[in-house]
């Protein structure tokens, strides 16, 4: 048989311990280590943290909403999948448009992706909810420029868009005016689904322990 850890327990205490002896976290808040080092988890990337934006009040806002029961709004299914139920209040939305019925052709009519159409169909929702951008570099540009126009404002903006077209420059944008919304990104190409829904899960996990 070949030789390795099969004690989950172990492998789990193990992983943690060696993330955390990796991530330099000296420009970390307190409040948002056990983010980062749930990010560097979540995709095998300890050198993350120096690629790290955030403002200050980012998990304070996003904790307050979440314990609050506001709605998640996530860009695509992938990032749904990955959330935890379980750390988050009973009656939480975890809400994704992307496959409604109408965005294909909403998204022709605006001459755009189906990802940021999905978006406009927000507008009833976004409101103190919390934003989690994972995988479309287009869905963080609507959400920036529907805020632009004057919709209500988010809670707070987890932004973790991947890939070579638009991923670093939509982050970019958020970081260099986050519209006076509290935000987390990872700036470059980097970032995806898991690395979404595991920013969002140490957020709920906070609640969870508060609440616990």
């Amino acid at each position: 048989m070949l030789d390795y850890e099969k004690d989950p327990a172990a492998i789990y205490e193990r992983s943690f311990s060696i993330v955390r002896s990796e991530l330099a976290l000296d420009n970390v808040p307190d409040d948002l280590e056990p983010v980062v080092v749930r990010l560097a988890h979540a995709c095998g990337m300890t050198d993350i943290a120096g690629d790290l934006a955030f403002s200050h009040d980012v998990v304070v806002a996003a904790t307050a909403a979440l314990g609050a029961n506001k709605p998640v709004l996530c860009d695509c299914e992938m990032v749904k999948a990955g959330i935890i139920r379980s750390f988050l209040p009973s009656k939480t939305e975890v809400l994704v448009t992307l496959n409604e019925g109408t965005v294909p052709e909403l998204a022709q009519r605006l001459k755009t992706t189906r990802s940021a159409a999905a978006v406009t169909l927000w507008r009833d929702h976004i409101e103190g909810a919390v934003v989690v951008i994972g995988n479309a570099p287009t869905a963080l540009f609507q959400v920036l420029e529907v805020l632009d126009e004057g919709w209500p404002r988010p809670a707070a903006i987890l932004a973790f868009p991947v890939g070579f077209v638009g991923a670093a420059e939509s982050k970019a944008e958020l970081l260099a005016n986050p519209r006076g919304v509290p935000f987390l990104t990872l700036r470059g190409r980097r970032g995806g689904s898991a690395m979404a829904s595991a920013a969002l899960n140490a957020m709920a996990a906070l609640v969870s322990d508060t609440m616990a």
